[in-house]
């Protein structure tokens, strides 16, 4: 589960991060009136789970209610990246002399929790990790003990953080790091972490990622997961077919039974130059009326250019998929776009004589039917 912007930042706040003064708006009255309230200048942020929000225009810096009208007015109702903005956190302004970057993960290569913090904050942290790998200072986390303040410190000092907020800046990465641990998180970062001119520190962003299987455990997170949705048909879409889905930011939609199986296809399309739309798990004995489901849900998303389907029968009859894609195909009285699929296992021979080869593109492998999506994705790109 994703949490928005304001709700991370209220569970920030509420362990303690100094977070700006802000208020929830979703219409043009309630900004300016939240606006007023705060203090001008303000920023007013779109509450969607996408980022290179200000790059998009879904984030303005307001010095008056004339502007701060104008301001809603353009991001209120817009579409960004594929989400319908229907609320914005209108937020005081930071003065800020410098940004960094403080964040936990999972290094699933190391199987330990990782904290991350650099001075290159502000930017997309995955083109500083490939740019200047050397810029994040990482820090390798024991769970079983937890982080220890002194490595919350020796990350600090290891990325070069002025002396004068070093112990500011080790306090917040431990308390991200107590509740990525107590909330089961899988990723918590501030980005931009801003530094005031009086060496204050202010969270100006947040975000945090919690595993939805461990809700039960947390009612205060449960209580947010319908508003976490909100801004995202597909998200909604998604909950009610009860699929496991993620939403990114490529062009070739992917739909497979079995998270491995799905992970696998997302690598293979990045491996052939291409950038996955979404993580789309059908589950076991997925049957011709959840298949039709997946493939509505994948044509609903207009960043989804070619769709790659990956089929590995073992509960789930190859027969079943087929007759599926076909059904929810030859509902179109032209297909949106070009579809591509490979089954294996139980009854894929049936699968394969099923199939209209005449609505779909069938490989044999997996290489080749993700290789094929590509680049029938790149040429809908082209035209």
């Amino acid at each position: 589960m994703r949490l928005h912007e304001y709700q991370a930042k209220e569970v920030f706040a509420d362990a303690g991060i100094p977070t700006p003064a802000s208020q929830l708006a979703s219409d043009v009255d309630g900004v300016v009136d939240a606006a007023d309230e705060i203090g001008y200048p303000v920023a007013v942020k779109a509450q969607v789970h996408v980022g290179g929000r200000g790059k998009a225009g879904g984030i303005k810096l307001v010095e008056n209610s004339e502007e701060a009208r104008e301001a809603a007015d353009s991001i209120l109702g817009m579409d960004l990246k594929g989400y319908h903005v229907d609320q914005v956190l209108v937020e005081e302004a930071v003065d800020f002399t410098n940004e960094l970057y403080v964040g936990i993960t999972m290094d699933r290569g190391e199987g330990k929790p990782v904290a991350m913090v650099s001075t290159k904050g502000g930017v997309n942290i995955e083109e500083v990790a490939e740019e200047d790998p050397d810029a994040i200072a990482r820090e390798h986390i024991d769970p079983s003990f937890g982080m220890h303040p002194y490595q919350a410190r020796k990350a600090v000092y290891d990325a070069g953080v002025d002396r004068a907020v070093a112990r500011d800046v080790s306090s917040i990465l431990k308390t991200l790091y107590d509740l990525w641990e107590s909330k089961d998180g899988s990723d918590v970062e501030i980005n931009p972490l801003m530094i005031t001119d009086d060496d204050e520190v202010i969270a100006a962003d947040a975000v945090m990622n919690v595993d939805e299987d461990a809700l039960f455990r947390h009612p205060d997170l449960e209580e947010m997961e319908e508003e976490a949705a909100g801004g995202d048909e597909l998200e909604r879409k998604a909950d009610e077919y009860d699929f496991d889905y993620v939403r990114l930011s490529g062009n070739v939609g992917i739909i497979g039974n079995g998270a491995g199986l799905v992970m696998t296809t997302l690598d293979l399309v990045d491996h052939y130059g291409g950038e996955p739309a979404n993580f789309l798990d059908v589950g076991g004995g997925a049957k011709a009326e959840r298949i039709a489901n997946a493939l509505d849900m994948v044509f609903s998303d207009e960043n989804v250019d070619a769709v790659v389907f990956n089929i590995f029968g073992g509960i789930t009859r190859g027969d079943e998929v087929a007759r599926g894609i076909n059904e929810a195909l030859e509902a179109f009285d032209e297909i949106p776009k070009p579809v591509v699929v490979r089954l294996a296992g139980t009854n894929w021979e049936e699968g394969m004589e099923i199939l209209n080869e005449d609505l779909v593109t069938v490989e044999q492998t997996l290489e080749d039917a993700v290789e094929r999506t590509v680049e029938y994705a790149e040429e809908v790109n082209e035209q």
